[in-house]
């Protein structure tokens, strides 16, 4: 099962396409993804959308060799994407993956059994008001223990940046069980030894099968990986996916499987495979 887990990561800062350029790589998705695309007005925002979906096409072509004709990528109510595909699970148990997207950076992570949160954050300095007043407009999403590790965390670039590590797992979590709400996560409280061997405990209660990872990509962006058990899923979420049940033994075996390093992709690199397997 260990081929299920990758990390893919794009620097969309270093393309910089024409406008000509940036339509022939639209074309060669679906054209019901064009839309998805092509409604944001930002040509930043516009790349992170197109380099998201190529990153979602791309590895699972790869990783479960369908063609592209027949890889469709849907989303359940709540905006989580997933793979309809009746074949998928020959090798993989219950392959979801997840994409992330802010700053400088495109990602996507798969799992072959255990749920799969992504999430990236760009370290951003507020313009218009303080460290303090910024992070205060969210002091609702944390427990006291960590609003106390965030307001005492230094000065105010470390509190922007221990504020931005708890709001990263956090994103992970909600994301990998398919929740497209923030609601309650001050009930989901994370705990770390410098940001090592991080565990996590909801409503008090410490919980054992999941677990997460938070890596710096560079640039001041840092990334966070939760894998969880499919029974965490949504309910919306948990009916798209192969398997919510798994013995104890099967579901350890998924949630110890090593996590891997980020490999880093080029934009080139996605449209010339994505290109390749149509000719």
């Amino acid at each position: 099962m260990e081929r299920g887990v990758q990390r893919w990561v794009v620097d969309i800062s270093k393309w910089e396409p024409s406008p000509h350029d940036f339509s022939s790589a639209l074309s060669l998705l679906p054209q019901h993804e064009h839309f998805s695309i092509t409604r944001f007005i930002r040509m930043e925002d516009r790349k992170r959308a197109l380099v998201s979906r190529f990153l979602q096409y791309a590895l699972v072509h790869e990783l479960l060799g369908i063609p592209f004709d027949e890889i469709t990528i849907n989303r359940t109510v709540e905006g989580k994407p997933y793979l309809e595909y009746d074949k998928a699970g020959l090798e993989f148990p219950n392959f979801n993956f997840n994409v992330s997207h802010h700053g400088d950076f495109v990602a996507i992570a798969s799992e072959p059994l255990c749920l799969v949160g992504l999430d990236i954050v760009s370290c951003v300095i507020p313009l218009k008001e303080t460290v303090l007043e910024f992070v205060q407009n969210f002091s609702s999403y944390f427990s006291r223990l960590e609003w106390d590790n965030i307001v005492n965390a230094g000065s105010s670039d470390d509190i922007l940046a221990e504020f931005y590590r708890y709001w990263c797992l956090k994103e992970a979590y909600v994301k990998a069980i398919g929740s497209g709400l923030a609601y309650g996560l001050d009930k989901v409280e994370f705990h770390n030894t410098r940001w090592t061997s991080i565990s996590v405990k909801i409503n008090g209660e410490d919980v054992r099968e999941w677990k997460f990872w938070l890596f710096e990509l560079g640039k001041r962006h840092w990334v966070s990986i939760a894998r969880g058990h499919p029974r965490s899923a949504t309910e919306s979420y948990k009916r798209k996916l192969k398997r919510i049940e798994f013995n104890n033994e099967d579901y350890h075996k998924g949630l110890h499987l090593p996590n891997v390093d980020f490999v880093f992709k080029t934009v080139e690199e996605l449209i010339l495979l994505m290109n390749s397997k149509r000719c």
